[in-house]
């Protein structure tokens, strides 16, 4: 390859703003950059003192140099980001994942359509987000569903209806389509939507409030059930999405670097609500600079075309840019209104963006060890069990209450860790209370009974007990009638029940396998058992609590009927009240703080 004459370019080369693309040897661009004075710039490159291995191996590989000017160093960081995106040059920094982000669409019909959206806004309607990812709109539209009975179908789909779907026998849809609600009614659910959907959660719950009243009233108990429900739902959506800051729009950059991977944490805020969060791991040049890494993820983020929902009033950096005024305004530019990047060392602001750092360096650790973790455990476990290879494993807990409300669990790991699709609870009947091997026992013919396809049929599957319910559980597989045969280990707690004192326990009791206490195999068994511990627990307090039918509210002196009913009203209902902490609870009228304290101390004491 001929070697670039640098020189004789560079006294050509204008000292105006514009951007650089450099070429290698088959006219491929292998970098692109920008400058307010691209020669002083573009100089920099071949200066003889140059140490940096990263510009060094660049410049070895240049073959050309293509320019072109701006009239604003703000254009020149335009185009470098279209070009960035169009090229995708090994030297640049390059954010891998820098897809348009997802919005919720309620579609301009006669009844509205609230469906996940991504790309170009043709559809006529109202935009609401962005979203961080498109696991955040899922989410938000699963339990949107449950709570306002808006309709998610396609129009195709809702044109041809002649009956009511799947979706309406489930109540996450009213059937608008065959008029099975009135267009009264349906647009009052469009428009709780609406409001829930740009922060106004809390007059939606007042209007459900004062429907549930008039309801009951009325006599109308079951609608104010329905409604009842609605609230519930709807301040449990909000507790997990609310937040105590004062910061309506605003994101919030954290950064990492560790063991040669970079982390960028994007905490995003809308309408007072944490939208959610998203770490980026740039693809990034040996010898990359941290400021240099940020402002090259800023620029083709937020730069990117169709980007402009996604940029915030603020942005908060965790760290000083040299080009910090030059990017402010192009976002200001591109977004039509001020746009502030700033970093801050106090404050709520400060703490988020700890949070956000804190993230960023968790993700990467969380990144580079997790695969590599989990196949070392798996590998060791394979080893101590004897087994030639591990795709299934299955685990078995019972959980109860001196006897009653006896659920068992069942959870399932494959070679990526815990499946949850697959975990499976059984409440467990017709046995003596307090019999855990009997409750085995029942467990494993529920769990395998029917059981059809073989894929299905665990390596191993792990008893949360000692030999007693290992016994009972070889004695059920005595009559296996399929080929494979499982392998079955108990899990006996030490005589402390401390972790890490664990014996494995295989041959119905008969032989013990010792595992030292930082064994990753151990760490493997130990998280089964206690997702299948945590799992039962779960399922067997849910059961218990269905199970109460008196006021624990009549227990507490103070609490009369009239504030009785202004609690249930107010928090919607029992398990609202049982949710709720002491502030929650001060805020109800009529409930002084020494009286919520006094009801949150009797709930929790009650369990």
């Amino acid at each position: 390859m001929a070697e670039f004459d640098h020189a004789h370019f560079l006294k050509t080369l204008s000292s105006e703003p514009g951007v650089y693309r450099m070429l290698d040897s088959d006219d491929k661009v292998i970098y692109v950059g920008k400058a307010k004075n691209l020669k002083k710039r573009v100089s920099s490159y071949f200066r003889s003192n140059v140490t940096d291995g990263k510009t060094r191996a660049l410049v070895s590989n240049i073959s050309d140099i293509d320019i072109t000017l701006t009239n604003t160093e703000t254009e020149a960081l335009l185009l470098e980001n279209n070009l960035i995106k169009k090229y995708q040059p090994r030297y640049n920094i390059l954010l891998r994942d820098d897809k348009s982000y997802p919005y919720i669409l309620l579609t301009a019909h006669k009844h509205p359509r609230l469906a996940f959206h991504r790309g170009s806004r043709k559809v006529k309607g109202e935009y609401f987000g962005p979203f961080p990812s498109a696991g955040a709109v899922s989410e938000s539209l699963r339990l949107m569903q449950k709570i306002f009975p808006v309709r998610q179908c396609e129009d195709a789909y809702y044109r041809v209806r002649s009956r009511p779907c799947l979706q309406f026998q489930l109540k996450r849809c009213s059937a608008p389509c065959v008029n099975e609600v009135s267009d009264d009614e349906y647009n009052q659910q469009v428009d709780f939507v609406r409001k829930f959907l740009t922060g106004k959660s809390h007059e939606v719950i007042a209007a459900l409030i004062s429907k549930m009243e008039a309801a009951s009233h009325a006599l109308q108990f079951e609608l104010a059930a329905k409604v009842r429900d609605q609230i519930m739902l709807l301040r449990k959506m909000q507790e997990q999405q609310s937040i105590s800051g004062n910061y309506a729009e605003m994101d919030v950059v954290g950064f990492a670097h560790l063991n040669g991977l970079n982390g960028i944490h994007l905490l995003m805020i809308r309408d007072h609500k944490v939208l959610g969060s998203k770490t980026y791991f740039p693809k990034v040049p040996k010898d990359s600079q941290p400021q240099e890494i940020l402002a090259s993820f800023l620029g083709q983020y937020y730069l990117a075309p169709g980007a402009t929902g996604r940029i915030a009033k603020e942005v908060i950096l965790p760290f000083a840019l040299d080009e910090i005024d030059v990017l402010s305004e192009a976002l200001s530019q591109v977004s039509e209104r001020k746009v502030t990047l700033k970093t801050v060392t106090r404050g709520e602001r400060a703490q988020y963006l700890q949070l956000a750092n804190k993230n960023a360096l968790n993700s990467i650790t969380v990144k580079q060890s997790t695969q590599d973790s989990i196949n070392k455990r798996y590998a060791q476990l394979k080893a101590t069990l004897g087994l030639d290879d591990i795709n299934r494993m299955e685990c078995f807990d019972i959980s109860h209450t001196m006897g009653e409300n006896t659920v068992a669990s069942c959870v399932v790991f494959d070679s990526q860790g815990p499946n949850n699709k697959e975990y499976r609870r059984f409440n467990v009947t017709g046995i003596t209370g307090g019999d855990d091997y009997a409750a085995m026992e029942f467990a494993l013919n529920k769990r395998y009974n029917k059981l059809v396809d073989e894929d299905k049929i665990p390596d191993v599957i792990f008893i949360d007990g000692g030999k007693g319910q290992l016994s009972r559980a070889e004695q059920y597989f005595a009559n296996w009638p399929h080929a494979k045969m499982p392998l079955l280990a108990g899990v006996a707690k030490g005589t402390s029940r401390r972790p890490g004192l664990e014996t494995l326990l295989i041959d119905g009791g008969r032989k013990t396998i010792p595992m030292d206490s930082d064994a990753p195999a151990l760490h493997l068994i130990q998280h089964i058992r206690d997702e299948s511990h945590r799992f039962a627990i779960a399922g067997h307090r849910n059961k218990r609590q269905k199970q109460r039918t008196q006021s624990l509210l009549e227990e507490i002196g103070g609490i009369g009927s009239v504030r009785r009913q202004t609690l249930l009203k107010f928090l919607g209902g029992m398990q609202g009240v049982k949710a709720a902490n002491i502030d929650q609870l001060k805020q109800v009228p009529g409930i002084s703080s020494d009286m919520a304290e006094k009801i949150f101390n009797h709930l929790h004491d009650k369990g």
